[in-house]
């Protein structure tokens, strides 16, 4: 849960990020939201959950 929420503040930061510095417009952007929401209500959730998971415990694991 922790690291969902952190991926969805990025990602929100990063869209508006994007929406206000031109790189994407607002229209394209709503889509986008729409198309990862209607994502999580399907099938295929459980497997984009744990891609992230893993991709986030490799992250960690790196040692600088």
């Amino acid at each position: 849960m922790v690291i969902s929420a952190s991926a969805v503040l990025v990602l929100a930061i990063v869209l508006v990020i994007m929406i206000r510095g031109k790189t994407i417009k607002v229209g394209p952007a709503i889509v986008a939201a729409l198309f990862g929401f209607f994502l999580a209500s399907t099938n295929m959730a459980p497997s984009v959950n744990r891609f992230l998971t893993s991709l986030a415990d490799t992250i960690n694991q790196i040692k600088i």
